[in-house]
Parts: C-alpha cells; structure tokens; sequence
C-alpha cells in the first residue's frame, strides 16, 4: 500500500471506527447557544483543531514514533498523560471506546501484532499513531491523520445540527488545511520527546460540555 492511499485510508471518514457517532462537542456547543451561525462555525473547529485536536495530534505522533521502532516501553506514561489532559471522565470513557473500535477496525483490516501491545483500552489518538506506523506512515502523518478526522468529523456533524450549506461547511475546512498542517508539524516535533513534555492546551469547556452531554435525555450524537 503506497503512503499516499494509507494515509487516505486512516483519514476517511467511513472507516467503520465510530468516529461517525460523535459530534467533536459540537451537539452540546450547539445546544448551549455558542455555535448558531457558521462564523461561529469556523471558530469552533479552529479552537477545537488548536487545543484538543493538538493534544490528539501529538500522542498519535508520539505513539507511531514509537510503534515504528517497536519501543513500547513508555506506552503507559502515554496513557497516562493523555488522561491527565482530558478531565473529563466522559471524553476519557469516549476515547478509549474509540480506540477500541479503531483497533478493531485496523487489525481486521491490516492484522500487525503491535496492535497486540496496546492493551485493554488504549486512548484512540494512540491506536491512531501504532495504525500510522502499522501503514508505513511519519509521525506527522500520523499526527495529521488524527486531526483530520477531528475536525471533519465536527464538521459532518454540523449538517444534523444546524440550517448550514455543505458547501460553506467544506469551504472552511478547505481555509483550515494549512493550519492543520502546522499543527502536525508542531505535533511531530515533539513526538520523540518525554510523554510529560507533549503539548497541553487546555479547553475546559469543552470538558465541562461533555458532562453535561452526556445527562441529556435527547441527544442525536454520544458525544
């Protein structure tokens, strides 16, 4: 599999991982009253891209770096750290059921025993970075990979949210493609680095959001 196909395979949106359930926060962004418009839009992927689309970002890159030389070792400080940067006990429950389901996707899809060395639970944006590596791709493919479906998977969301035209949806991320590309360089450069050092933007309302999400008695998307 040539790199270019791989890493349009790990970014497509139809992978059957469960990425299509989630909203990226938009529903309860949206149910809030922050996002009502599409300016609203754009600023709400921007800060979603910027904040925890980074912190995914860098532990994928992270964790192919280190699934591409078969070094496991620090695999649960990974773990650990990415947990200390999602408070929210809901969004911590989501990732680790997506990185279940992703795993299972890739596995059945490319069979590699690395993905054997991820455990139980693993949080999805480091099954996203073995997968990387599993497919022959850098860290910052993999890094860019994993904001990619971040942000469109907000974006998909938004036509079952609000009165929106597609074309206006895909025009902003049309203007976001070089900001994404910034940040996984951002995110790859600080790959190979302790897992303590990655980055850590916050966004605690988003955290904040996903609790009360989750006791809405009416939602369209889990989260």
């Amino acid at each position: 599999m040539s790199r270019q196909a791989a890493l349009l395979l790990l970014a497509d949106g139809r992978l059957p991982a469960g990425g299509y359930a989630h909203s990226g926060g938009l529903e309860p962004a949206v149910a809030a009253g922050r996002v009502t418009d599409m300016p609203g839009l754009e600023r709400f992927l921007i800060g979603r891209a910027q904040t925890t689309g980074l912190i995914a970002a860098a532990f994928a890159a992270a964790a192919c770096a280190r699934a591409g030389r078969g070094d496991f070792s620090d695999l649960p400080d990974l773990e650990a750290e990415l947990d200390s940067r999602t408070p929210s006990p809901e969004l911590r429950k989501i990732s680790r059921d997506l990185g279940r389901q992703l795993r299972r996707a890739l596995s059945s899809i490319h069979p590699d025993p690395r993905f054997e060395a991820l455990g139980a639970a693993p949080h999805q944006p480091i099954v996203m970075g073995v997968a990387a590596a599993v497919l022959g791709l850098a860290p910052q493919e993999a890094a860019l990979a994993s904001l990619h479906e971040s942000n469109s998977g907000a974006a998909a969301a938004a036509a079952k949210l609000m009165p929106v035209d597609p074309f206006n949806v895909h025009a902003i991320l049309a203007r976001m493609t070089s900001r994404l590309d910034t940040l996984a360089a951002k995110a790859a450069a600080a790959a190979e680095g302790p897992p303590a050092d990655l980055p850590s933007p916050g966004a605690p309302l988003s955290d904040i959001a996903a609790e009360h999400h989750r006791r809405r008695d009416v939602r369209l998307f889990a989260s």
